[in-house]
Order: structure tokens, then sequence, then C-alpha cells
């Protein structure tokens, strides 16, 4: 890949526990992935794991990395992504928002978690990109779409966007299952599919309530939360999505998309 400024694509993948790493698949699949992608000039990250307001802007100096996870190997603790910083980034994403009234902080000791450094790892594992990871302000899909639409210029300056999340997520659910599938998971999977391509928006904003087992693959909504930042990043492109990965891992879906 060589760095480009054309207007990039806009990413929501599931984006795995530190574990993903030993996978005989999935690390692959998102290598394969961004080995069809034109190099960003930067990379946007939105992670279902830092929730923040007013909206927040991280490190934009390489810093350590965050193990925001509990009761791993210790080998889990000593992954490094030593991407560098984007100040520059962060100054156009300032000026975005704060232009169009949105509030926003710095938090300059806050480095990547793990929604940010795992998929990273396996899809630019030279670490040579700058990466800057912003917080979700708020979990309402309408309010994320709309940063998602604040943000969108940053694609026509070949700044990658990628909403960080699992596209099912019920932990709890999981370990009172036993293995496999589960229902809700397969469910839920497949209704978003089908919404996806539809291009119903509509009920992807009001899931909770429109989807089949909607409280059960997300009682809490964080990990869905990022698509909504993709969506609005990608609003005018919405027909060229398409689901770049799917399956299931360990009971969670893992579909992931790419419009544009």
């Amino acid at each position: 890949m060589t760095v480009t400024a054309e207007r990039m694509p806009a990413l929501y993948l599931s984006h795995g526990a530190p574990p993903l790493a030993d996978d005989p698949v999935w690390p692959g699949e998102l290598a394969a992935w961004s080995a069809g992608l034109p190099r960003p000039t930067a990379i946007l990250m939105v992670s279902a794991h830092w929730e923040e307001a007013p909206l927040a802007l991280g490190a934009t100096e390489t810093i350590p990395l965050v193990y925001d996870f509990w009761g791993f190997p210790e080998h889990y603790y000593q992954v490094q992504y030593a991407a560098p910083g984007a100040p520059a980034l962060a100054e156009s994403v300032r000026k975005l928002l704060r232009g169009a009234g949105t509030p926003v902080q710095d938090i300059p000791d806050r480095g990547l978690d793990h929604g940010a450094y795992v998929p990273l790892v396996e899809m630019f594992p030279q670490a040579d990109i700058p990466v800057l990871q912003i917080s979700m302000p708020t979990l309402d899909p309408r309010k994320l779409m709309d940063i998602g639409r604040k943000l969108a210029p940053l694609r026509d300056e070949g700044v990658l966007i990628v909403g960080s999340g699992f596209f099912t997520h019920n932990l709890a659910a999981l370990r009172h299952q036993g293995g496999g599938t589960p229902a809700w998971s397969a469910e839920f999977d497949d209704w978003g599919n089908r919404a996806l391509q539809a291009r119903d928006i509509d009920a992807l904003l009001d899931f909770e309530h429109k989807s089949p087992a909607g409280r059960l693959a997300h009682p809490r909504t964080e990990h869905f939360a990022p698509l909504f930042v993709t969506l609005g990043a990608a609003e005018q492109e919405l027909d060229q999505g398409r689901s770049v990965i799917e399956g299931f891992w360990l009971g969670l879906a893992k579909r992931s998309v790419q419009f544009g």
C-alpha cells in the first residue's frame, strides 16, 4: 500500500478480545481486509471501550496502551502498538466538531484501548500510520450518526474512520449458555445484515425495539453504538456497503462492514 489522500472508506468492525490474536482464522481476515484498502494518511478510531463526555480526543503522541481487561494470561499485557500520534488529525477533528457546535476536550494521557489496538495489530502490524482515538460522548444512535456526519470530510483527506465494537455482545448470557452460537446472536446478526443491505437506517437506529432479541444481543448498547458513527460518516455511500467479515467467534457475531 502507498500513502494516499483519496477518499477513504468508512469501517465498522467487530474488534474481538485480546485472544483474537490466537484465532486461526480471524486475524487473517482482518489482514486481508486492510491489504485491499488504500493506505490511510491517518486512522480515526471510535471504540466501544471509551465513553467520555464531552467528546474527548486521546493522546496525540505515542504513549503506552490501555490494557482495559482483566484475568487474561500475562502475555496479552505485553502487546505493544507504538503507532505515531496524529496531532494534525486531532486539530482537524477539533475544528470540524467545534465549528459545528460540538464541545471537545483533550485527554492527552489516554492511550489506545483494546478496542482500538487489537484490530490494528492485525490490520496494520507495522504501526506506522498515525492513529487518533476519540471517545463516544453518548450512546444515542442519532447523536452518534450526527458526529459521524461532521467527521465525514476527513475521509477526503485520506483518513480511515473506524467504528470498533462487536455486532453482538452479551458475555453474561454466553456464560450461562455453554458452547455454540446462541439463537439470539444468530437472529440479531441475520436481522442486522438484512437491515444494512436494505439501507434501513430507521430500523437500525431503533434496533433495541425493532430487532429480534435486540436486548439480549446488546443488553448495554456500547458495542453496537460505534456503527452509527460509521453510518454517519458514510451516509452518502450506504448503497456501497458490504459485509467483509462474517461468522461467529465464541458465539458472538463478528460481522464487520465497509462503506465506500
